[in-house]
């Protein structure tokens, strides 16, 4: 009996002290790497933040090339403003200001840009949110963008808001585009 007396407290002090090993952790998840989020284009456009004030409103469109080669730009992207089920709004897109308000810059020429990999370009939009007469062409709440002539159209992600892109151009329905720049 004492034998057994030394021994299972013993047992029982050995086996509290042996706790169940923790199960190994899982495999990290891969990171998406660049190459996997750029689309075939070889260029990623995402929107900024949008700027108001007084019914004026500038967005802020950024172009990174993501792919392996060059990108080469020169002049004004092609702009098409979305409805909820993404067909196009009745809006004109003009180069330059279009006489929308007077914003440094944004009737300055455009210049040929080559853009290295990881290198990005930017363009603005500006609208007017004015609403005059009944029959204004809606709010768009999407963007599809071609980077220039015969490059293809691709959506604009909403990178830095999550509640997506609200373009409400009122009743001018008039949408002004700036050259791309660095």
């Amino acid at each position: 009996m004492k034998r057994w007396g030394f021994v299972l407290p013993a047992l029982l002090v050995a086996t509290a002290c042996a706790a169940e090993p923790d199960p190994p952790a899982p495999p990290p998840a891969p990171e998406p790497t660049a190459e996997a989020a750029c689309p075939d284009s070889g260029v990623r456009v995402e929107a900024g933040l949008s700027e108001a004030a007084s019914g004026l409103r500038v967005l802020a469109l950024h172009l990174t090339n993501c792919g392996r080669d060059e990108y080469h730009l020169d002049g004004y992207p092609l702009v098409r403003v979305l409805d909820t089920v993404g067909e196009p709004l009745d809006v004109e897109v003009a180069h330059g200001s279009a006489g929308i308000a007077t914003v440094e810059g944004f009737d300055t020429p455009p210049e040929p840009l080559t853009l290295r990999p990881g290198e990005t370009a930017t363009t603005r939009l500006m609208w007017r949110n004015t609403v005059t007469e009944a029959g204004a062409p809606g709010v768009g709440e999407s963007l599809s963008i071609a980077p220039a002539e015969g490059r293809p159209w691709q959506p604009v992600e909403a990178a830095d808001d999550p509640s997506g892109l609200h373009i409400d151009v009122g009743s001018t329905g008039t949408l002004g585009v700036r050259a791309w720049h660095r």
